[in-house]
């Protein structure tokens, strides 16, 4: 027989992303809908550990749907992945009355929820947020359609200067192993070559892709590189190669860095946080569990656990081709 949920538990984990207080409010403010309380819990895994737990009502959220980052904070924490850490957590959670957990985060969140679980028979369910948009059975995670727009809007600054100065730009954006956000922001900031980890087509590709682009009349090109690129040891190196080998380019490198996962969130994220939040408090009273909620034709929908964490190739090969045509 299924257990009377009275309370459910909320973290976010892993790199922050615009989104995730949107959908800490959808989950606090889903549970007073339903007469359910409902605890915060700081710092992620770590705070779960250390007892770092507050309960939260439909007022405690007031006021965060338009800022970034996750007023519950984030951790990495160590303790967590040993059965002594999440015995702790386990025995925090039942002496703050807590009956299910809902994570909200990436694969790695995902992985110690799904551990858990299966450890200790605790009703675990995942929202997924990332900028990367890396996570499988969903079509969109939390905070990549915000770090998009702030890539475009970085790039096309840096576009302006690059013209003025007859300069070739590479610019470095996040996704260590994926290359969604270079491969989109790269096709709408008019990028002329995107380098991301999915491919591996040398640096000849993009030694005759910038000749072409010169004898074509182009007197300025910014090219987009995913940080997972090994088309160098780094964009520094990457940089130095082309000066040594082509000669005549002012060549200029930008750094985007942690400026992709900062700022207020994008319409689509608080709407999408919203939808994922209500959907995870939906679940759970439904005795739903090892499941993540997810996204597919902008509908609400169910995967497991395992499915969000697997990793499955989600690389877009028809907008690589894009790409290609409207760069030439």
């Amino acid at each position: 027989m299924q257990k009377e949920i009275k309370k459910i538990g909320v973290l976010t984990s892993g790199g922050d992303a615009p989104g995730m207080n949107a959908a800490i409010r959808a989950v606090v403010r889903s549970c007073a809908y339903h007469g359910v309380g409902c605890a915060g819990i700081f710092r992620g895994y770590q705070g779960l550990i250390e007892n770092d737990i507050e309960d939260l009502d439909a007022r405690s959220v007031r006021n965060i749907i338009s800022r970034g980052g996750t007023f519950l904070k984030s951790a990495r924490s160590n303790e967590f992945k040993t059965p002594e850490g999440r015995k702790k957590a386990y025995d925090n959670l039942k002496a703050a009355g807590v009956d299910a957990l809902i994570v909200i985060g990436g694969d790695g969140t995902f992985t110690g929820g799904l551990l858990f679980e299966k450890e200790h028979d605790f009703p675990v369910v995942g929202i997924p947020a990332t900028i990367d948009n890396d996570i499988s059975g969903t079509d969109f995670t939390i905070g990549y359609d915000t770090a998009l727009n702030t890539v475009v809007e970085a790039i096309d600054k840096i576009r302006d200067t690059a013209s003025s100065h007859n300069r070739l730009f590479l610019v470095e954006v996040m996704g260590r192993d994926a290359g969604a956000i270079a491969l989109n922001s790269g096709i709408g900031a008019g990028a002329e070559e995107i380098l991301i980890p999915e491919e591996d087509e040398g640096i000849d590709r993009l030694i005759s892709s910038l000749k072409k682009s010169e004898k074509s009349g182009k007197t300025s090109s910014i090219i987009v590189v995913a940080e997972g690129d090994k088309s160098g040891k780094n964009i520094f190196e990457l940089a130095e190669f082309i000066d040594s080998t082509l000669g005549g380019y002012d060549i200029r490198v930008s750094v985007l860095g942690h400026i992709q996962r900062g700022g207020s969130p994008s319409c689509f994220d608080r709407v999408l946080a919203s939808k994922l939040g209500v959907g995870a408090v939906d679940a759970v009273l439904d005795g739903k569990r090892n499941i993540m909620i997810g996204i597919h034709h902008q509908k609400v929908i169910t995967v497991s656990l395992e499915t969000g964490i697997k990793g499955e190739d989600k690389f877009d090969r028809d907008l690589r081709r894009v790409a290609d045509i409207t760069s030439i």
